[in-house]
């Protein structure tokens, strides 16, 4: 779908976006540096590598690096430099003056200060990444062909450390895992370009129906190796039509149930296609949701899900979430390194829309307790999956504004409210680095939906935050803020929160909305 082809109306625009839901089911996604540089560098005779090869000299920022800024480039960095020192280890160099040649150079000279900097962001498996490129990087300088032609200086230099904090021996451990032919946990298949040479066709590794493996495009070239005819090269032939290639596809339910979740609770009227909401009841088994095929089910995409087919008068029962219960909060998935707030956020919506269930009670208390207890001093949130504290604290303080008990999140609520305030820009907008119109659509939702009714400072920002929202959106580019192993920006999820929060005063209310999307 093109999106500045949507209807000019608001309620138009918002239908549109919901049928796209249907007629594009792999979902949209930006693409990512990191996962473009891995299909470079593995699969090399997979359609369209020279365009991706361009694509990737074309985003080098004039510093040097790739992606996001501060430590959010160091990942894509790598990727992009590993997969221009492979390109020009194929195919030659004229030399120094060759623009993959001067763009490597550059690269790594970012990379041998940047990698002496803090430690990088909580993306997945950055902890598995970081030093397979890294010992990548440091065969092609250093092995017995030598550097490219044009890079010899990078011979003699110092081998690039390892960031404070990361340590190899879990992609040891790992590696170890393969070469015995065990099955793979789930969550490691969407990695597994990390395994190098053991990747190739791993007995421990089972590609979706799709042919993809762990929903990867890198993760399926090196699963693949080489362009044998089956569904896995149908995959990746799908997913690189275009050249640069996102790092999650398909990303069905997770798109689905955030872009109706955002709508249904702003009160957006849409029609929704009957095979989008028969396909999130399909989606939900014993373990929950996944995102998609290839991928664990996962509490978060499961509590979005029930939330949503609650709201739609479909309601699923809440067991599925049990397997996450700590006892204190959900986890992501069982054995998660750290907690989400955000999942945990989207638990307590889902639970708040099941009250009666036995057990729901005690544990809405338990969760409420804990996402109070994590707020910062200053009144926000932040999270791991994504990268601004406006996400999550839209997240958190909408599911306590709604479903927290006994009203055990008054004084929380109010700290978050104040604490968007405080930090709307003087042109109205919000945003970590800037005004974005994703962040901006955030604060928004979350100021008219928790703020007091009749604030006078509240609607004067809100305002100012419309206002602003309408500028940025007529010239959005904005930023991948989203995590996975690279930043990624979800379009149609975007988008959902920017109609909704654009929309006129009657969407917005202190008071529960009645979900107002009809099944076609």
């Amino acid at each position: 779908m093109s999106l500045t082809a949507q209807p000019t109306t608001r309620a138009g625009a918002a239908q549109h976006l919901v049928d796209a839901l249907a007629r594009d089911p792999a979902g949209q996604t930006s693409p990512s540096v990191y996962e473009t540089g891995r299909l470079t560098a593995l699969a090399p005779w997979l359609p369209g590598h020279d365009v991706r090869v361009a694509w990737l000299l074309d985003r080098q920022r004039p510093d040097g690096g790739w992606g996001g800024p501060g430590g959010y480039a160091l990942v894509p960095t790598l990727s992009a430099v590993e997969a221009l020192l492979a390109e020009l280890h194929r195919a030659g160099s004229t030399g120094p003056a060759s623009a993959p040649t001067a763009a490597a150079h550059r690269g790594l000279a970012f990379l041998a200060a940047a990698l002496r900097g803090d430690a990088p962001p909580d993306l997945p498996a950055t902890d598995l990444i970081v030093p397979a490129l890294l010992a990548a990087v440091d065969r092609h300088l250093t092995g017995p062909a030598g550097p490219p032609p044009g890079l010899a200086e990078w011979a003699d230099r110092p081998r690039l450390p390892l960031p404070a904090g990361l340590d190899p021996a879990r992609l040891t451990r790992v590696r170890g895992l393969l070469a015995t032919g065990r099955p793979v946990p789930e969550k490691l298949a969407h990695a597994l370009e990390v395994a190098g040479e053991l990747a190739y066709r791993a007995a421990g590794v089972q590609p979706s129906a799709s042919g993809a493996v762990g929903a990867s495009p890198a993760a399926t070239a090196a699963w693949l190796g080489r362009p044998e005819p089956g569904p896995a090269l149908d995959y990746l032939r799908a997913v690189a039509g275009s050249g640069p290639v996102p790092c999650a596809s398909p990303i069905t339910v997770f798109e689905r149930a955030w872009v109706l979740a955002v709508l249904i609770r702003a009160g957006v009227s849409v029609r929704v296609p009957e095979p989008v909401s028969a396909g999130l009841r399909a989606a939900v088994g014993a373990s929950g949701a996944a995102t998609a095929p290839g991928l664990p089910a996962d509490a978060d995409t499961t509590s979005v899900v029930l939330y949503t087919l609650a709201r739609l008068g479909r309601p699923l029962c809440v067991s599925p979430l049990a397997g996450y219960d700590t006892g204190r909060q959900f986890c992501t998935w069982p054995g998660e390194d750290g907690a989400s707030l955000t999942t945990n956020a989207h638990v307590l919506d889902a639970l708040g829309e099941h009250p009666s269930r036995p057990g729901v009670t005690a544990a809405r208390r338990r969760v409420t307790d804990w996402l109070v207890r994590r707020q910062e001093p200053d009144g926000r949130w932040d999270d791991r999956w994504h990268a601004s504290a406006y996400y999550a604290t839209y997240a958190v303080l909408l599911a306590l504004a709604d479903h927290a008990p006994d009203g055990a999140a008054r004084d929380a609520v109010e700290r978050g409210v104040r604490w968007l305030l405080d930090t709307q820009r003087p042109d109205g907008s919000w945003g970590r680095w800037h005004g974005t119109t994703e962040e901006t659509a955030y604060a928004v939702l979350t100021l008219a939906r928790a703020g007091g009714s009749g604030d006078a400072r509240i609607a004067a920002a809100l305002v100012r935050g419309r206002g602003r929202l309408s500028e940025l959106d007529r010239c959005d580019d904005g930023p991948a803020l989203w995590h996975d192993k690279d930043l990624y920006r979800p379009t149609l999820i975007v988008r959902a929160a920017v109609l909704a929060a654009s929309g006129r005063t009657g969407w917005t209310s202190t008071q529960p909305l009645p979900a107002m999307i009809r099944i076609a």
